[in-house]
């Protein structure tokens, strides 16, 4: 190889060095929020740009670990001009005490580390203490995150702050006095990021404001986002349980959307439009962003989530919420209100943010939230012991109820009268599935009996316990609330015995689970007249038993009472009520054909002009033989 060869190679080598170099310093990348997804306002970057990016700026990385740079200089690399003499410091942490809570604040980031409730205590009896830590290096919430004109990353939680204490690091505040910590990165004389905490005695916010000044030549207009990443810390024993209510969701003009982490794949969603506001809720505590002033904010904000497994057969869901929050250049101020507490819907009810509060779907929550819930804590107000709350509560909704259960009650007296009847034509006409509903029929039309009159008023309940369940199963009063003897925590299953097995993933049996399925079985045994059912009579309370092990005390000790009522009323019925029918009476009494009893007989006429039984009826078909016809003479 020639001299003139060999030189090109070099001169080529090093134009391709440099040009790698230059393109690793100026290459824009996208918007990237806490949870390291793309922003959905890029739209002038495309994701292998930003693979390309992220792979120059990881080759850049591993060749400074090669090389013995000053630390200034790796600093800059990672952090741009402005910013990497903000990326070194001493760790200071800011402790407030109010009436309610515990916070820590620390310079590094400007975050919140601590937020530990007084009134309330984890599982274990330690203090409740809100703010997970799922990532050591990166501390804190309520943080910053944005996306430099100089392609750095910048995450605010590695930056330290100047928060001018005068040497005083612990506050205490009580009552309505307040208390504001200001945290700024001074860059030059005009330009700064601030963030602001006011902090109050009597509340379970804070609130928090943002101002970016002068910073246009070094944030592009895309913005910034505001983020809580790491969800809540969980505080109950059963973390899958608390799982199962833990969710994110996004409030705009009252109509809320969310998402739901409960499946092993990572799950994303995004609102845009006038925000209410944005929250992450477990089973009994929340943190709600709420823009001030209330719906003032116009933009996008996104939730994410994903579920962590944890020991051996639990796990945890993270959620995360970003506000995208552009920047125009000049001085912009945001403002938000934080809340950060107990899901009590009184408290939550002064921050607009209800909906936080499980009550059931549809219109089941209007009847938990307008009708159950003030009734339950009315009834608490004379009665300070939980336990017995709810079974006066229970005493009640028996009463209310009653205009219901007494008919289903009264059509299973009816039928237990009818019962001797009904197994004469079982055994008169086994072999013939159609006389036999045929029989049937007109046995129940003699006596003036509906069927259907028995399910109808149960039907009619069931909104109202599935209301009662999402009441009692959520309620915050009655966590940790004891009642007698084993049952300790009402919002707690009641454990009486550990199974040494583990039967479709029940490992325990709950006592009061096991007197509701005796109930169950007693009420059944009252009630139930067809032989063919007696099968259920046995299997329904050993399956609701097992399966109701594993639900809250409090909610096992209503069903328990409701069943135990219903058992005395209908032995009251049946035994000493002055309307005790007989049968002779009920073929006597006036007959009124009800809607679905119609029907019945027109299915059945319908069915035997076409020579055919009712389907679901008979397990056999039957045809009507046509008649011969005559022979011409």
């Amino acid at each position: 190889m020639d001299k003139r060869s060999l030189l090109a190679i070099v001169l080529i080598t090093v134009v391709v060095m440099v040009w790698l170099f230059y393109t690793s310093i100026t290459t824009q990348h996208p918007t990237k929020d806490a949870n390291n997804k793309v922003s959905k306002t890029d739209t002038t970057q495309t994701v292998e740009t930003e693979k390309k990016a992220e792979a120059e700026e990881s080759s850049t990385i591993s060749e400074t670990n090669n090389q013995t740079l000053p630390d200034s200089t790796k600093l800059v690399r990672k952090y741009g001009a402005y910013f990497a003499g903000f990326a070194e410091g001493k760790e200071e942490i800011i402790t407030i005490e109010t009436d309610l809570l515990k916070a820590k604040i620390s310079n590094k980031g400007a975050t919140l580390l601590k937020w530990q409730l007084k009134k309330f205590k984890q599982w274990n009896g330690y203090p409740s203490q809100l703010i997970a830590e799922t990532n050591p290096d990166l501390r804190g919430q309520l943080y910053l995150t944005f996306i430099t004109k100089e392609a750095k990353k910048i995450d605010s939680r590695e930056l330290y702050f100047n928060i001018p204490t005068n040497g005083q690091t612990k506050y205490t505040i009580k009552g309505n006095q307040s208390l504001t910590i200001t945290a700024r990165l001074q860059i030059s004389e005009d330009k700064y990021i601030e963030k602001k905490l006011t902090f109050f005695g009597n509340k379970y916010h804070v609130n928090s404001e943002i101002t970016i000044n002068a910073l246009e030549d070094i944030i592009p207009s895309r913005g910034f986002n505001y983020v809580w990443s790491d969800g809540l810390r969980y505080q109950e024993w059963n973390t899958v349980d608390e799982s199962n209510d833990a969710e994110a969701m996004i409030s705009m003009n009252d109509d809320v959307q969310k998402i739901d982490a409960s499946k092993d794949e990572p799950v994303e969603d995004a609102g845009t439009g006038i925000i209410d506001f944005a929250g992450i809720k477990t089973k009994y505590f929340g943190i709600a962003i709420i823009p001030q002033p209330y719906r003032s904010f116009d933009g996008t904000v996104d939730i994410f989530g994903e579920k962590k497994h944890v020991k051996k057969d639990g796990h945890i869901e993270i959620y995360g919420i970003s506000f995208r929050i552009p920047y125009d250049g000049g001085k912009l101020v945001r403002k938000f209100q934080v809340y950060i507490g107990p899901l009590d819907y009184d408290i939550v009810g002064d921050y607009k943010i209800t909906k936080m509060v499980y009550f059931g779907w549809g219109f089941i929550r209007y009847i938990g939230e307008y009708f159950i819930l003030p009734l339950f804590l009315f009834i608490h107000m004379f009665i300070p012991n939980f336990g017995i709350t709810i079974i006066v509560f229970s005493l009640i909704m028996k009463m209310l109820l009653y205009p219901l259960s007494i008919q289903q009650m009264r059509s299973a007296q009816k039928m237990k009268l009818l019962a001797p009847e009904m197994d004469k034509i079982r055994a008169k006409y086994a072999d013939d599935p159609k006389e036999q509903q045929k029989e049937t029929m007109k046995l129940y039309s003699e006596y003036g009996i509906n069927p259907a009159s028995g399910c109808l008023p149960l039907l009619l309940q069931m909104p109202i316990l599935f209301a009662l369940w999402s009441v009692l199963r959520s309620q915050l009063d009655l966590r940790q609330a004891g009642f007698i003897w084993w049952i300790t925590d009402l919002s707690l299953p009641d454990i009486l015995v550990h199974l040494p097995f583990s039967f479709l993933g029940i490992k325990f049996i709950s006592g009061l689970a096991l007197l509701m399925g005796v109930t169950m079985f007693l009420q059944q045994k009252m009630t139930v007249t067809d032989p063919r059912q007696k099968a259920m009579v046995y299997i329904m309370p050993i399956m609701f038993t097992l399966i109701f092990s594993s639900l809250p005390s409090g909610l096992n000790l209503y069903y328990f009472m409701f069943n135990l009522l219903s058992i005395i009323q209908q032995y009251y019925i049946n035994n000493y009520s002055k309307h005790r029918p007989t049968l002779a009476e009920l073929k006597r009494s006036p007959k009124k054909e009800g809607w679905l009893q119609k029907k019945m007989r027109e299915a059945q006429e319908m069915a035997e002009t076409q020579g055919r039984s009712v389907p679901g009826r008979a397990s056999q078909s039957y045809t009507k033989k046509k008649p011969t016809p005559k022979k011409k003479k």
